[in-house]
């Protein structure tokens, strides 16, 4: 590859699809003119304009119908997951927001993928982030091959709603993004976040090097830390964490999804439920944070929603001062 030129997304196509359910996706046609990507027939749940939240009844409920056996099911086995397709989804290559491409990026980004419940609160959160080049929404760690929304709202896929970002590391660091993942969500929900329940809605963080899956584990221990000594409700992590060539393909989500609470006529849904527990400074210093204590006061996630802000980027001249 040419210096300077930019790379391909290595997670925008899975490398290797699951043996049991590649066999049996769709196969590949030529799309004529005019022609809408391939749709499920299936359903999807209608998100409301609301900000959700969910409290000690909730969770009370969720214990009860786990323990009486009517909880929604847990993950897909790989064997009874939807076959998919071999098209990929077609969306616009260009971010409503930030201008870049969310497919291929220079060579001096780096990336990695997210998921904190619903895609579209998580994506905002990121790419207000100085130093983020450019967010998507998709589709991660399952099995079914190039999955719709519909299907991954059945829970037959395995997925879950995630973003992938790429980033500057000489403006913003791993750590800082870390950061990120564990305030704008509650990492101790299981599969759910808020009022949003299944496994697409588990929370999990998919690396693209060694390094970013070590200190994301090592965070995951810390951030656990610091939950118990504040007191939370719950401070185990339920977050999936998975290094590079783990299950970590990324499949983009419909054009309508991405950076859709940007978008004109978007509704205003959230049901992230950040903790208000910082990730320790300690941590951060020492994992080469750049974004300070102070920024995180002032432009970070608060309790009980995450998009009441500006659609915006945080300047870097700003977050330097903060």
């Amino acid at each position: 590859r040419a210096e300077g030129l930019p790379r391909a997304n290595m997670f925008a196509v899975a490398a290797k699809v699951s043996a049991v359910v590649a066999p049996r996706a769709a196969p590949l046609r030529r799309a004529s003119p005019g022609s809408k990507p391939l749709r499920s027939p299936l359903r999807a749940p209608a998100r409301t304009s609301t900000v959700a939240s969910a409290g000690k009844d909730e969770d009370l409920m969720e214990q009860l119908l786990a323990m009486l056996g009517g909880n929604k099911p847990g993950m897909v086995t790989e064997k009874d997951a939807l076959p998919g397709r071999q098209e990929e989804m077609r969306v616009s290559d260009k971010h409503f927001v930030l201008g870049n491409s969310i497919k291929t990026f220079p060579d001096n980004l780096e990336t990695c993928v997210f998921a904190t419940g619903c895609f579209w609160g998580t994506e905002k959160m990121f790419w207000r982030v100085p130093g983020v080049f450019s967010t998507s929404v998709g589709y991660v760690g399952g099995f079914t091959q190039n999955p719709t929304y519909e299907e991954t709202c059945s829970g037959r896929t395995g997925h879950t709603e995630a973003v992938q970002v790429a980033w500057d590391p000489s403006v913003v660091s791993f750590a800082d993004l870390l950061a990120m993942h564990w305030t704008c969500h509650d990492p101790t929900q299981g599969n759910r976040q808020g009022n949003d329940s299944g496994t697409q809605y588990r929370s999990g963080i998919y690396c693209s090097t060694s390094a970013q899956f070590e200190m994301a584990k090592a965070s995951a221990e810390v951030y656990s830390k610091a939950l118990e000594e504040a007191g939370h409700a719950r401070s185990d992590i339920t977050t999936e964490i998975n290094g590079p060539g783990d299950n970590c393909a990324y499949y983009f989500a419909e054009d309508y999804h991405q950076q859709y609470l940007a978008k004109p006529g978007a509704r205003p849904y959230c049901s992230a439920q950040p903790t208000g527990v910082a990730v320790p400074a300690d941590f951060l210093e020492a994992n080469g944070a750049k974004l300070s204590a102070g920024y995180w006061a002032k432009y970070g996630p608060r309790p009980g929603c995450t998009i009441q802000v500006s659609n915006e980027p945080v300047p870097v001249e700003e977050a330097l001062k903060a």
